[in-house]
């Protein structure tokens, strides 16, 4: 009689095993039409994130908010022609946050603000080691970049954007460290 309860429990132990792999949600991986995606070269190295940024409708609020209620450091307002932009920068210790509101009606950042009327997270920034590297490198794996070659930005730094459908729909820029 044991023996016959032993293996009843065996057999029901096996099939309830059983549903449970074949009910197990299935898990997805990532994946990207980059058909070979490569780490950095060793010619060049990825750094800290050094600002995330937000286009914002009304700088001024945006400023307002960020140093009278949130109580952070703030820069006076900074135009920077060349990329048609005013920018704000919000020190947060580690890292920073780069308000941005557009200078006139061809700006990037007017186009950005009439699809998101309230603004919103425009890009990140990252710092690389070698941008004239990290920019020849990654146009041999075939990531887009937004221009043929780096541009002076807001930093003062040599910079360049890289297309968001190359990367997860983020548009990112780097920056020279």
């Amino acid at each position: 009689m044991a023996r016959v309860l032993r293996a009843a429990a065996a057999e029901s132990a096996v099939g309830l095993f059983s549903r449970l792999q074949t009910s197990a949600p299935k898990l997805r991986t990532f994946s990207t039409s980059q058909s070979s995606l490569q780490a950095a070269s060793p010619v060049w190295n990825l750094g800290r994130l050094n600002h995330v940024a937000i286009a914002v409708p009304d700088l001024e609020k945006a400023t307002a908010f960020y140093k009278n209620v949130l109580g952070a450091r703030v820069s006076e307002a900074v135009p920077v022609p060349e990329h048609g932009v005013s920018v704000v920068f919000v020190n947060l210790g580690n890292t920073k946050m780069e308000l941005l509101h557009p200078l006139g009606n061809d700006s990037p950042i007017a186009g950005f603000l009439q699809r998101n009327k309230a603004g919103g997270m425009h890009h990140i920034c990252i710092e690389v080691d070698d941008i004239n590297a990290a920019v020849m490198d990654l146009k041999e794996k075939k990531i887009r970049s937004l221009s043929e070659e780096a541009k002076i930005g807001a930093h003062g730094k040599p910079v360049i954007f890289l297309h968001p459908k190359d990367c997860g729909g983020v548009l990112v820029e780097l920056e020279q460290a």
